[in-house]
């Protein structure tokens, strides 16, 4: 759920979601329609629907859903007459688990949106594995996966997430050349306690 914006700008527009609003997102096509216009760009749901194999129909009425908890917006300087465009009203969004503890629909919604992200990490992990012998050899050395158990107190950890999210959004907002051999790459970061027979 935490992409950089689409345009190069390089203001981080978060947004702290509160329990309506996870409520509303915990859906699968809903998250796919979010993340599509924070990476993407605005569209439309002709557009959408076409890019994410469902009917104009279903994906209008997520839309609204999403709209009615300020997850997105309509883009009106590109819309004409009947054709509405939507755009991401956020470029991150933003929870700390524990702010659900006193809803449990909202804290059972957090679930489903942790447990979400990580099918969509081992899918795509699973998509790139699958063609990974027919791109170059700069991009097969370059991509990897690596994992490392670490002593930390939940202070240390946070102190960990934060600073490796900054580094990246350092690289997230270094101007990248038009020569260069920029793609789109997917950056999951996520720190689990161990659990063992100790805890």
């Amino acid at each position: 759920m935490e992409t950089p914006p689409p345009d190069g700008r390089s203001e981080q527009r978060r947004v702290d979601l509160d329990g309506r609003q996870v409520r509303v997102l915990a859906h699968p096509l809903r998250m796919r329609l979010l993340g599509s216009l924070r990476v993407d760009g605005p569209a439309t749901a002709t557009a959408l629907a076409e890019k994410l194999g469902t009917n104009t129909g279903a994906t209008s009425y997520h839309l609204r859903q999403l709209a009615e908890v300020g997850l997105v917006s309509e883009d009106a300087d590109r819309g004409t007459g009947r054709q509405r465009w939507w755009q991401a009203a956020h470029d991150v969004s933003h929870f700390e688990p524990t702010d659900f503890d006193d809803d449990p629909d909202a804290r059972a919604a957090v679930q489903w949106i942790q447990t979400d992200q990580v099918r969509l990490m081992a899918e795509l992990a699973e998509r790139w594995m699958a063609v990974e012998h027919h791109q170059s050899r700069a991009w097969r050395d370059a991509v990897g996966m690596s994992d490392l158990v670490l002593p930390l107190d939940p202070a240390r950890l946070r102190a960990l997430s934060e600073d490796l999210w900054a580094v990246l959004m350092r690289y997230r907002d270094e101007a990248v050349t038009e020569a260069s051999d920029a793609k789109p790459v997917h950056v999951f970061l996520a720190g689990f306690p161990r659990l063992d027979e100790r805890w």
